[in-house]
């Protein structure tokens, strides 16, 4: 009996289905089960790590660390941040600890390619860093190594391009909808952060896995929401300005957050720290912080459920907020695991908490009692720091059921988002990405253009003549081009002008100036190029704008010297091809 190769298994699963979404579909289910199951081993890990680090497991942290020693905190924090930074030096590629912003890229980059051997190191220095107390998320680790698993399995199977970018989709959808028991915003979390887009062909098999990844969660650990929430009634329709006071508050509250982050990993860079020693320095700060705040611990969700429950006075949540801020700043900055989506709730429910008791003590007639405004304010920063408006706000719908207050919810988000599009321009994880020089502005297609570099397809076909020839050796030159176009170079090769058939109309049948006159005379300064570098995304731009079928190429620096030539065929060739990238 010969066996089947796992693509020839694919191959005979299409031919039984009437479409190649059923079989998707059903391989949705798998993915969902592997996703779920990366949810419960991560937070199994913490809670290990947790217990050998501090002697419990549970996710109350900071009520167990009333009967725990400050140098105890002090020595776990630094100690654990050591570990971590010493793993990442060792074992993950360029020293940099991997998050949700590599899933993104390999969703539109990649093609749905995730290295799986440095998702388990990515899981294993998050669990370290959460369990010994680094002030981060759970999420983006388990939405990481969810999508490893995905593209592992995808690999496996020897599916195409997009078959790999759905099933990609799949895992981190289940991966949210998992860590939140929320299988809605888990489907558009996948769609709207990952993916980049609603295509319905996706959509099926996204749901598919969510679903299946929340009941793998729920048999495991029970039935149970992330959050312990009271319900809410707004009293006043008049409360909808104050939300939408509080989605510019929450804009400023994320903005700051991701600006902090940034702030911290460039102090570490011109620090004389090694790498490998800055998260111990930024599990050091923690701890320091911990001794006096241990809320700002882990992934806080003891002190978010409080905030929730209105037990936290004003000076309280305001604290909160900023110490928070700054201790996910260090610990992220710093280079160790985690992720941020658990400190943008925690931080979003102490700014909305703040902003609801000011509002309950200005208006006490028309406030709904600022437990309400601490949920609406963990939706709008968090809305705004992951770039993800519409999932939070169905995360928090799921999460309360209630209609009315969900729209309080959808007004101060939006707000929030967009203000901080416009003022800071990025969310956290398109930020991480510009950091690396990749940009998601323009959609997929003009990611994958900006992938592309002039060198790759410039051509040397050009013709050139020295600025010092004579009118007749430009004329006689120019008349045996194939494309009517000279560039007029220096001695050291340097490009000066052009000199174009038209440029040529008056000296056509005048032979008075060809030894009076030299190329430079009749070129045009100031000629387009682009640089050997630029990337086809500035070359269109270019072509574009100057209306010219084909521009110079120019050393990156230095003089311009002359490289070759860019044709706009070439272009159009290459953003052909661009698309077809991203859709097959």
């Amino acid at each position: 009996m010969t066996l089947l190769r796992p693509g020839e298994v694919l191959e005979r699963l299409g031919r039984v289905g009437r479409h190649e979404q059923l079989v998707l579909s059903a391989l949705a289910v798998a993915v969902g089960l592997i996703g779920g199951g990366a949810a419960i081993v991560f937070r199994e890990a913490i809670a290990f790590f947790q217990l050998l680090f501090y002697g419990f497991s549970s996710e109350m942290v900071h009520s167990h660390m009333a009967g725990i020693a400050w140098w105890h905190i002090l020595g776990v924090t630094t100690g654990g941040g050591l570990a971590v930074g010493l793993i990442i030096y060792w074992l993950q590629p360029n020293r940099q600890n991997q998050g949700v912003a590599d899933v993104i890229e390999a969703e539109a980059l990649k093609g749905g390619e995730l290295q799986y051997k440095t998702g388990f190191t990515a899981a294993l220095v998050s669990a370290i860093t959460i369990g010994s107390g680094g002030s981060a998320g759970r999420e983006g680790p388990v939405v990481h190594l969810a999508a490893c698993l995905s593209a592992l399995f995808s690999n496996i199977l020897h599916l195409d391009r997009t078959q790999r970018q759905t099933i990609l989709g799949c895992g981190v959808a289940a991966g949210v909808a998992a860590s939140f028991n929320a299988p809605i915003a888990g489907v558009f979390f996948a769609l709207e952060v990952v993916m980049g887009n609603y295509a319905l062909t996706a959509f099926a098999p996204v749901v598919i896995a969510s679903v299946t990844g929340t009941i793998v969660c729920r048999i495991y650990f029970g039935d149970f929401p992330a959050f312990i929430i009271p319900s809410h009634e707004i009293v006043s329709f008049w409360e909808f300005p104050a939300f939408a006071l509080l989605g510019l508050v929450s804009a400023v509250a994320a903005t700051s957050f991701t600006w902090s982050i940034g702030v911290v990993r460039r102090i570490g860079e011109k620090s004389p720290i090694p790498t490998w020693g800055r998260p111990a320095v930024g599990g050091l700060v923690v701890g320091a912080i911990a001794i006096f705040f241990p809320q700002v611990l882990g992934v806080g969700y003891e002190a978010t459920d409080e905030a929730l429950n209105q037990v936290l006075p004003l000076q309280m949540l305001i604290t909160l907020a900023v110490l928070k801020t700054a201790a996910t700043a260090v610990t992220i900055g710093s280079g160790a695991g985690g992720g941020v989506f658990s400190p943008s709730l925690f931080i979003g429910a102490m700014v909305g908490g703040a902003f609801g008791v000011i509002a309950t003590i200005v208006l006490p007639q028309l406030s709904s009692g600022h437990g309400a405004y601490t949920l609406v304010g963990m939706g709008a920063v968090a809305g705004a720091v992951l770039g993800a408006p519409m999932s939070t706000i169905l995360m928090v719908f799921e999460l309360t059921g209630d209609y009315e207050l969900t729209i309080g919810v959808m007004i101060a988000t939006v707000i929030s988002s967009q203000v901080t599009q416009l003022t800071f321009g990025y969310s956290f994880f398109t930020w991480q990405l510009a950091q690396r020089g990749v940009s998601l502005i323009g959609g997929r297609e003009a990611l994958v253009m900006r992938s592309y570099r002039v060198a790759n397809i410039m051509r040397k076909d050009h013709h050139a003549i020295l600025d010092t020839a004579s009118l007749a050796e430009v004329r006689k030159k120019l008349g045996a081009v194939p494309y009517g176009e000279l560039f007029v170079i220096d001695k050291e090769g340097g490009l000066v002008g052009t000199v174009m058939l038209r440029d040529m109309k008056e000296y056509a049948f005048d032979s008075s100036n060809d030894e009076a006159m030299t190329a430079v005379d009749v070129a045009r300064r100031g000629a387009p190029y682009v640089k050997i570098g630029d990337d086809l995304g500035r070359a269109m731009d270019l072509l574009e704008k100057c209306g010219e079928e084909h521009v110079a190429v120019i050393q990156e620096a230095g003089a311009k010297k002359l490289l070759g030539v860019l044709h706009e065929r070439d272009v159009l060739s290459a953003y052909h091809r661009a698309v077809q990238e991203t859709r097959t």
